[in-house]
């Protein structure tokens, strides 16, 4: 049983690679399980950028997917474990990486929002902002190959601005379908994350993902961002 308990929190941490941010953990029949965190501000309360219906939506019935699968994976996996059947424990890994990264990404995602009364669009500051000029040049700069970079992946996925903590530095990737950020190294911390999976956008912007991108800066919490970089690179 010990053996089969460290097997399932490592299967966790790679799938998510980022520990608290996966949201609400719980134990079921010894089983770690997570639910669905809740949002920080009211659905309506990033519009214009993401309207309210979208915003409902994409938490109530995506990422709540996501959840009830990865728990459902967990669960199998457990008991293929106890089993010691090996083909399942392989064969589950595609569905834990996939909704496990879809509910470790979406729960970063709504941190990575706020709404313009409460800060969001408020550039960055301190110590952040100085990393982001030398890096990028600017924020202004960032933002655009943000923007490039999102707009131009094919099919679902998310654009990244990171943080290497071990090389302290700042990076742009993009990731398909719901891989998290540490898929593109283990030393990569993300700061903001944006959903370009269509249901992010498509009942308000349709098929133009680039005015999703253009838009929703601003409503990105800086703040947030800031606090991770600060955590990481003191």
């Amino acid at each position: 049983m010990a053996f089969r308990a460290l097997l399932t929190r490592r299967t966790l941490a790679a799938a998510s690679g980022l520990g608290p941010n996966g949201g609400v953990a719980t134990s079921f029949r010894g089983l770690q399980t997570f639910s669905l965190p809740d949002l920080p501000y009211d659905y309506g309360a990033l519009q214009p950028a993401i309207s309210g219906e979208i915003m409902q939506l994409h938490h109530q019935k995506h990422h709540q997917a996501y959840v009830t699968n990865y728990n459902k994976a967990l669960e199998q996996l457990h008991d293929a474990m106890s089993k010691g059947d090996a083909p399942a424990v392989v064969k589950l890994q595609s569905a834990i990486k996939f909704n496990g990264g879809g509910h470790v990404n979406h729960s970063i995602f709504w941190k990575n929002l706020a709404p313009i009364q409460a800060g969001g669009g408020e550039p960055p500051k301190g110590s952040l902002g100085w990393a982001i000029d030398n890096n990028f040049g600017s924020v202004d700069a960032l933002v655009q190959k943000m923007n490039a970079e999102g707009a131009a992946l094919q099919g679902s996925g998310w654009v990244w601005l990171g943080v290497d903590k071990e090389l302290k530095k700042l990076v742009v990737e993009t990731t398909s379908n719901q891989d998290p950020l540490v898929t593109k190294g283990p030393s990569l911390v993300p700061l903001i994350g944006i959903d370009v999976w269509e249901h992010a956008y498509y009942l308000q912007y349709k098929n133009v993902r680039p005015d999703y991108l253009k838009n929703i800066w601003k409503v990105i919490n800086w703040k947030y961002a800031s606090e991770v970089y600060e955590k990481e690179c003191p």
